[in-house]
């Protein structure tokens, strides 16, 4: 209770500009039993699904030109919102990178370019469509710049037409220094959470594309 994922719903609710698409939050109630503390939370109806049942992609979505534009707009409009939240940490890129990017045989940096505001967990299970909707506002906040993007890429990695099909429309965030720096990121973070079982299938495509975005890579 109090802590950055209890009050990230209200805060989006509050800070997040209206044309970024949400379920809009209408009502919060939390109650107490005992030592335990529950809250509840009441959003828009989403009528479509999310683009994937898992956060990794095992087929390729069918998705417009105005979903993709949409979601271009999205992140450039979350990306200036002011915040003090924090989605990612410095201390957590200086211990994590060292160790789980030491396979590329050199030291990666571990100073962001720039910082910008993110969703924080934008994978394609909190990711609805045909109609743009971006789910799950619990963990928003300040991160290495172009983190958004670099989740939806590594995610795809297993449907390569999908991966190609973001590079192309992100190619503004995915191709820049910060975008390069934010995939490292995000390779970490999953390699991480490959060692408690998570995606242990994306485990080689990961490391192949950390050597790709370090310049190691063929």
């Amino acid at each position: 209770m109090g802590g950055r994922l209890w009050t990230g719903p209200e805060e989006a609710e509050r800070l997040v500009p209206r044309h970024v698409p949400r379920p809009r939050l209408h009502l919060v109630r939390e109650w107490a039993e005992g030592d335990d503390v529950y809250r509840a939370e009441l959003y828009d109806f989403v009528a479509d699904g999310a683009v994937s049942a898992t956060p990794a992609l095992t087929e390729a979505p069918r998705l417009t030109a105005a979903w993709w534009s949409g979601l271009r707009t999205a992140i450039g409009g979350l990306s200036t919102v002011r915040t003090e939240r924090t989605a990612v940490r410095q201390a957590y890129l200086d211990r994590a990178m060292p160790k789980y990017l030491a396979f590329l045989g050199r030291p990666v940096p571990t100073a962001p370019p720039a910082w910008s505001t993110a969703h924080g967990d934008l994978h394609w299970a909190n990711l609805a469509g045909p109609q743009l909707s971006i789910l799950d506002w619990e963990g928003w906040g300040m991160a290495p710049a172009g983190y958004d993007a670099a989740p939806l890429h590594a995610y795809s990695l297993a449907v390569p037409e999908t991966a190609e099909r973001l590079r192309k429309e992100l190619s503004d965030i995915l191709a820049s220094e910060a975008g390069r720096f934010a995939e490292l990121v995000v390779i970490t973070e999953l390699l991480q959470s490959a060692e408690q079982g998570d995606n242990r299938e994306l485990v080689p495509a990961l490391r192949e594309r950390a050597g790709e975005v370090s310049g190691l890579g063929r």
